[in-house]
């Protein structure tokens, strides 16, 4: 759930969720940061319990639609001051 989002969970696909899952979005007691802009730009990233410092140092996602093809990932970095979203800041093989 996002900080701040505690009456409901936020809607969305959750990133890593099968394309034929039934519920692919988020799941209540789960914390979530939407990733934006890029390949995955809208998903929702599930980083229950992920430190502090995980958090701070963001993600490098593998996606198959960003700029390195199948295997390539998505590199994701904490927006400042805003602790519900992740910014996409560039692709990496």
């Amino acid at each position: 759930m996002l900080p701040g989002m505690d009456e409901h969970i936020p809607r969305g696909r959750v990133y890593g969720a099968d394309h034929d899952d039934p519920d692919p979005g988020p799941q209540p007691g789960h914390v979530y940061r939407e990733l934006v802009g890029g390949p995955l730009d809208g998903l929702l990233l599930d980083v229950t319990g992920w430190t502090d410092e995980q958090l701070g140092q963001g993600a490098a996602l593998i996606t198959e639609i960003g700029r390195y093809g199948p295997g390539g990932r998505a590199l994701c970095e904490p927006r400042p001051g805003d602790r519900d979203d992740f910014d996409w800041s560039g692709d990496c093989p």
